[in-house]
């Protein structure tokens, strides 16, 4: 494979010094002033003990500014995939400080704007065995993983993106929705298009809504994820974007052919989605121009085969870090062509709105806790995968279950595993047993579980949402609690109304989809219900995030007047 692009030379690339090299909430930031910060990292980190350093920035300007500046100061980056209290403190016993955004309990380290000083081309070589960078991902096993790469596997990624996509996408600038703090925001958002010389727009969009009222003037590509593109809404601004939009890239888990079509008929584009893992990289692309084009198409470079004898797709690639094959960790099927087609993942690792949730993990943290006997945790799928946990309690768990109540006892649980787990791996369904279920061979199958489920209607669980203003600290939407709402039943049946704790958890989590809070509820304050709120009646929900107090302050209006406000605490675990 020829490497038309090198990413050791991003720093000494022959461009102006005024080329465009991102955008800011739509300012330009020129390669001179993206060096000067290069620099000031390096100036930082040369002057800073320690080889292994955690960095967690949101910006993917100033991200790639520290990434690049620490690989010329010789220092390794590890790259959580959160800031979750858990994974700061485990991060802890390996590195020697943390870089950026981190609270300020982990003492994060930043530049001074004097440090930036330096002339155009005084960066030195990057040697490209360095092994420059941590990925964290969760193995087959549910344990967490490292997973070291050299610069010259992320070189070989970023020439084998630009084979394969390049002179499709032309100069066109990138747009993205998912964050750089995976191996497909990092390449996608930060790595290929520095490498390509193309401009990244940051920050990242966290809504549609938010992309259509800044979308660019000019070419540009959207990298987005199952996740976003599920709610991708109806919008008059998609009819201007199609003229410019050059491409749609998805990865993170497998693209439901609906998603694919509403995609097309709203953006006009098909989905290039693209598979692969933190371990391997990029393995293989598709787009689902029709139902049946399911089968994937291996990256330039990548080389694949399937165990025979247990249907295992394994790969060789530039990617990775030898020439030894690496088995991954899903069932696949020759289908002619030098084409495959995923038949489903052998471990228990589940890949929730982008996010890699260890179902072994989970169940292992819920059974240490002297409240459980015993744990199950599975997927229940739909248009929007949840996860639901069915528990043997103790006989402590039995007394605490009575004494409290099934919500505060489900809180209980979510707040033992919020410290680790990604707020969408946190179990939405719980289901209390006296016994596990079991077949006639005693064992205690999926099929036994989901038959305990069967009882829960497939009914929409959430509001129709429309985001309508955003800002740092400030949020609001229009909310429509439809007539078939699942939490509508039995409360109650002759003139059913949104219960008061159904409100309280959509305030929570639009709260954590719009802010970065603390893992741990702690307590509501001023909690006031004025008026009932019943099916389909519009509402307005406005949030208020104080970061200084750990709080979020909401409030629920229609053309009816109030109907609900308070004032929620988070808080750190074990605090």
């Amino acid at each position: 494979m020829a490497e038309t692009l090198d990413m050791s030379n991003v720093l000494n690339a022959a461009r102006l010094p005024d080329q465009t090299v991102a955008w800011r909430c739509g300012k330009p930031i020129g390669y001179a002033e993206f060096l000067g910060r290069v620099r000031a990292w390096r100036v930082l980190l040369r002057r800073t003990f320690g080889k292994e350093f955690a960095l967690f920035v949101d910006d993917s300007v100033e991200f790639a500014a520290a990434l690049f500046g620490a690989w010329q100061a010789r220092k390794t980056i590890y790259l959580p995939g959160d800031r979750l209290p858990g994974t700061c403190a485990d991060l802890r016993k390996t590195v020697d400080g943390y870089l950026g955004d981190f609270a300020p309990e982990w003492e994060p380290k930043t530049p001074l704007p004097q440090d930036a000083t330096g002339h155009t081309n005084d960066f030195d070589p990057l040697d490209p065995n360095f092994a420059g960078l941590v990925l964290y991902t969760s193995g087959s096993t549910g344990a967490v993983q490292a997973i070291p790469k050299r610069l010259s596997q992320m070189s070989a990624e970023v020439a084998t993106l630009e084979i394969q996509f390049g002179a499709a996408i032309g100069a066109a600038d990138v747009v993205t929705t998912v964050p750089h703090q995976h191996i497909y925001g990092l390449l996608f958002n930060v790595l290929w298009p520095l490498s390509a010389g193309r401009a990244v727009h940051t920050p990242s969009f966290s809504f549609f809504e938010e992309l259509a009222a800044a979308l660019p003037e000019h070419d540009f590509v959207l990298v987005s994820s199952p996740a976003h593109l599920k709610r991708l809404p109806e919008n008059p601004a998609w009819t201007r974007a199609v003229e410019r939009l050059r491409a749609v890239f998805s990865s993170g888990g497998p693209l439901p052919f609906d998603v694919v079509h509403e995609t097309h008929r709203l953006l006009g584009r098909v989905a290039i989605e693209v598979y692969g893992s933190s371990e391997t990289g990029g393995v293989a692309w598709r787009q689902q121009h029709t139902t049946r084009d399911e089968i994937w198409t291996p990256l330039p470079g990548v080389e694949w085969r399937v165990d025979t004898a247990e249907g295992v797709l394994e790969v060789r690639s530039p990617h990775l870090p030898d020439e030894e094959w690496l088995r991954m960790a899903d069932r696949a099927m020759l289908m002619g062509n030098n084409r495959f087609l995923l038949k489903g993942r052998v471990d228990r690792i589940a890949k929730i709105e982008g996010k890699r949730i260890s179902l072994s993990a989970i169940e292992g943290q819920l059974a240490g806790s002297p409240l459980v006997q015993d744990a199950r945790v599975l997927i229940i799928e739909g248009r929007r995968q949840q996860i639901a946990a069915v528990i043997v309690p103790s006989d402590s768990g039995r007394r605490k279950l009575a004494e409290i109540g099934k919500l505060a006892f489900n809180r209980m649980l979510r707040n033992l595993l919020s410290p680790s787990v990604e707020p969408v791996g946190l179990p939405r369904i719980w289901r209390y047993l006296e016994v596990l279920p079991i077949n006639a061979q005693g064992k205690t199958t999926h099929r036994e579980l989901i038959a305990l489920l069967d009882g829960k209607p497939s009914r929409p669980t959430w509001p129709i949402k429309r985001l309508l203003e955003k800002g740092a600290h400030s949020a609001a939407f229009d909310l429509i609690a439809p007539r078939d709402l699942f939490y509508f039943d039995g409360h109650f049946p002759d003139k059913p109304i949104l219960a008061g704790v159904v409100q309280v958890d959509w305030v929570i989590a639009l709260g954590r989809k719009c802010f970065d809070l603390p893992p741990v509820f702690r307590a509501i304050h001023a909690l006031k219900f004025q008026r009932m709120i019943p099916p389909e009646l519009p509402i307005k929900l406005e949030l208020v995030h104080e970061p200084a107090n750990s709080s979020l302050s909401f409030k629920i209006t229609s053309q009816r007047g109030a109907h609900a406000s308070g004032r929620i605490l988070f808080g750190a675990a074990n605090v």
